[in-house]
């Protein structure tokens, strides 16, 4: 019985520091957004340093929903992920099935914006794949911490 609950114990602390990596990787992509955001509002130019195609992705009809600058709903998107993965961190159980949905839902976009990039616009964004790369690995951290959620649920 006590072999059970010190399992049960680390299954629940590596779903916290799942959740927690998971909060401090949203960091990264929000202040990814937050950059884009203040660029675009501003009107500043963008230096791509990796690849060529910043301006050209980022002055694409695609990068804005109406007046509002795609990035600004990645921000919001970010800072809504950072939430509810240190909600889902300190054990609060609502904060993980909508942790999944919302990084589910943002991992879809992020297929659609590569493939307008690819096969649309014909240019790649460094700042947009960076974006990609940490949706990506959200979704692989919220996958893990929702499955080992999942083997011992014993949460708030």
């Amino acid at each position: 019985m006590t072999s059970t609950k010190i399992s049960s114990g680390e299954s629940q602390s590596k779903v916290a520091w799942s959740y927690i990596v998971a909060a401090l990787l949203s960091l990264i992509g929000l202040a990814d957004a937050i950059y884009l955001t203040v660029q675009d509002l501003t009107g500043q130019h963008l230096r791509c340093t990796i690849v060529s195609g910043c301006s050209e992705v980022l002055s694409s009809p695609y990068a804005h929903i109406g007046p509002v600058p795609l990035a600004v709903l990645g921000a919001v998107a970010y800072f809504t992920v950072f939430s509810l993965s240190i909600l889902a961190a300190f054990g609060y159980r609502f904060a993980g099935p909508l942790l999944a949905v919302l990084v589910s839902l943002m991992f879809l976009i992020t297929l659609w914006l590569l493939y307008l990039q690819a096969f649309v616009i014909h240019h790649f964004c460094q700042y947009c794949l960076l974006s990609a790369a940490v949706t990506t690995a959200l979704t692989l951290l919220v996958l893990i911490a929702t499955r080992l959620g999942r083997a011992h649920p014993s949460q708030k």
